[in-house]
């Protein structure tokens, strides 16, 4: 233990006890990653695309599903943060993780991770969705598999991480009973997988050599490759859209081929953002850029107003 260390310990111990566990708090939730949990409201994609609820009182077993998807998520986080601690601690953000930082005890971690993992488990147990218990399992297992091998291996790792996405879709069709088409499921898996294109993207031009150092993984990869990848999955994802609007009945076919409009602008946008050198997360510009708000609402607006006016 070095001076510093240990001054740095001598000094939490004579703060008041309701500070340090104000302190304590404040990094745990911080370690389960608050920007991150609106992906969690992708648990409601299968029943808003369905325009049903399914299963009565189906808005309250979607909420199950979101909370226990972000229970889910928060125990990935915090396991993950432990084991890349030392990489984390090299990295121009992610040194300020409470965990890197030294604010959140490792043993401390792991036991919040175990008690986020029996509740997101149990949660599908406790509304008879035993389906819901099937994806957050796949999720947890997917998730950790990926924190210690997976994020080693070029492109399936990518593949690994759009998994996450596409699971809590599931996981919200099987809490709510409502069953998914074939079209859904393709445009929600490109979309997810063109987020983690991106995410590697920005990545990769932002970081430079310094991104190989952080994700070994990343050597294998080109700036233009994931460009040209990012255009192609957005390409095929609207085509998928489209295909998918066709299929539907006459009152809101002409809504949802016109929703394509908003959705494709949506695309362009993120493109763009994802086109610029930013150390921030690429969740962020989805959710925080006024012009992708815009789209993404006139999308949604359109989308709704297909399914229930139509």
């Amino acid at each position: 233990m070095t001076a510093q260390t240990s001054a740095a310990e001598v000094a939490e111990r004579s703060q008041p006890l309701g500070a340090r566990i104000s302190r304590w708090l404040s990094a745990a939730v911080r370690s389960t990653r608050p920007r991150q949990w609106p992906k969690n409201l992708l648990v409601f994609a299968a029943p808003l695309a369905g325009a049903s609820l399914g299963r009565p009182d189906g808005l309250a077993y979607a909420l199950v599903a979101a909370f226990a998807f972000g229970c889910a998520s928060a125990a990935v986080y915090l396991v993950n943060d432990v084991a890349d601690v030392n990489r984390d601690r090299c990295h121009p953000v992610k040194r300020n993780r409470p965990i890197a930082a030294g604010e959140l005890p490792k043993s401390h971690a792991l036991v919040l991770a175990a008690a986020f993992v029996a509740v997101a488990v149990a949660a599908g147990f406790a509304i008879s969705a035993p389906w819901l218990t099937a994806a957050i399992v796949a999720y947890l297992a997917i998730s950790f598999l990926y924190s210690m091998v997976l994020k080693h291996i070029p492109v399936l790792e990518v593949l690994f991480v759009a998994s996450g996405f596409l699971l809590r879709v599931l996981g919200g069709a099987a809490a709510t009973h409502v069953k998914p088409s074939g079209w859904f499921l393709l445009v929600c898996s490109l979309g997810a997988l063109g987020v983690a294109v991106a995410k590697r993207y920005t990545e990769l031009v932002t970081l430079g050599q310094d991104a190989i150092r952080h994700r070994p993984a990343m050597r294998s990869y080109r700036p233009g490759m994931l460009r040209f990848g990012q255009y192609g999955i957005g390409a095929l994802m609207v085509g998928c859209y489209l295909l998918w609007a066709v299929g539907e009945d006459s009152d809101a076919r002409n809504w949802h081929l016109v929703s394509s409009i908003p959705l494709a602008a949506a695309l362009g946008r993120f493109a763009i953002l994802t086109g610029r050198r930013t150390i921030r997360p690429v969740e962020d510009l989805i959710i925080r850029d006024g012009a992708m708000l815009a789209c993404e609402i006139g999308w949604l607006s359109l989308f709704v107003t297909g399914l229930y006016v139509a």
